[in-house]
Formats: C-alpha cells, sequence, structure tokens
C-alpha cells in the first residue's frame, strides 16, 4: 500500500468571529482568504475539497484559481452543527451546558445540535471515498479533529490540546487500507 498526503487546512478568520460558526454561512475576511491562500502555496496537490460552507469554500475557489485546480465540494465537511448555539458567543451560552459539552460533546450536545459520533461519522464517510492521491481539503476545525481522531487515533480529550488557528494547515500521510491510518508530516499554524 503506498501512502498518500491529505492536507487539511482550516478557513480564514471569519466575518462574525468568536462565535460557535456551527452551520453558520458567513464569509471570511479578504485576510482570512489570503491567509489560506498564502499558507497553501507550494502544496504538491491533486484535487481540493471544500466544505460547502462560505467561510471554506471561497477560500478553496481562491486556493483553486491560483493553482488551476478546481475545488469538489462535500458537506461532509461542515463543522459541528452548534443547534441553538450557532452563531452565539461561547459566554451567551450557560457555562455549565459549556462545560458539559466540552468534556464530553457526545453525551451533551448542543440542544437541536450534532453529537461528536455523528461528526466522526461523516468526515468517516468522506475521508473514505477520497482517491489516494495528494488532496487538500478546507474545512473547519471540528472537521479536522475528528479526522485526527480517525486517522491517528486520538482521543476525544487529546483533541481539544491542537492548536487549529484559522488558516491552520495539519499534513497527513494516509495509508489506504479497510481501516485507513495517518501519521501528522506537518502542523503549521
Amino acid at each position: 500500500m503506498t501512502p498518500w498526503t491529505l492536507h487539511l487546512l482550516r478557513h480564514g478568520a471569519p466575518a462574525l468571529p468568536g462565535r460557535l460558526m456551527g452551520r453558520t454561512d458567513c464569509g471570511s475576511t479578504p485576510e482570512g482568504i489570503a491567509a489560506c491562500v498564502a499558507r497553501a502555496a507550494g502544496l504538491d496537490i491533486e484535487r481540493i475539497v471544500s466544505s460547502d460552507l462560505q467561510r471554506a469554500r471561497h477560500a478553496a475557489a481562491a486556493i483553486a484559481d491560483a493553482g488551476r485546480i478546481w475545488p469538489a465540494v462535500d458537506p461532509r465537511w461542515r463543522e459541528l452543527d452548534f443547534g441553538a448555539w450557532d452563531g452565539l458567543a461561547p459566554d451567551e451560552v450557560e457555562s455549565g451546558a459549556m462545560l458539559r459539552f466540552w468534556e464530553d460533546p457526545d453525551a451533551n450536545p448542543p440542544p437541536g445540535g450534532e453529537r461528536w459520533s455523528e461528526l466522526v461519522a461523516r468526515v468517516s464517510a468522506a475521508i473514505a471515498e477520497l482517491e489516494p492521491a495528494p488532496t487538500l481539503v478546507v474545512t473547519h476545525g471540528g472537521a479536522i479533529r475528528a479526522a485526527l481522531h480517525l486517522l491517528c487515533g486520538f482521543g476525544q480529550h487529546k483533541l481539544w490540546a491542537f492548536d487549529l488557528p484559522y488558516a491552520a494547515l495539519v499534513s497527513l500521510r494516509v495509508w489506504p487500507g479497510e481501516k485507513p491510518s495517518a501519521q501528522i508530516s506537518g502542523l503549521v499554524t
């Protein structure tokens, strides 16, 4: 089995910073898009995939324009759905509920939102359909953490230790197979 490279790029700074964005579909700032283009410069990729939300999709289009590769859009790479909390600042959510969510997002999902296991399942399905070729996925912090869980085996609590600021790039060497696995080959924040 020949390994292939999977680059996971978090979208640039959103026009509405400091909020639980989830499914809130706002774009990124021009500076945020430029940061993503700069971060992706020089990557050896054959395809680009992006979440369907503007903040990822617009960055992917700008990267594609620079490299002449048109991005495919896949909604399975969306951020976790924060339900009733979507669009709120974390301090606008009852602190106990927020703490319970961070401690165990599967047992304590946001009201009307998505469980961590649902995010993991859809990212797993998206990864399974990727061709084993150098790929850039422009996505969200939650989806990147789900991919790290799936491919590298990190437990949910260890995933919060990863600092994934806007335009962060995580590069993985993926070994295909029945249960794909990976190792981190680069983390640029």
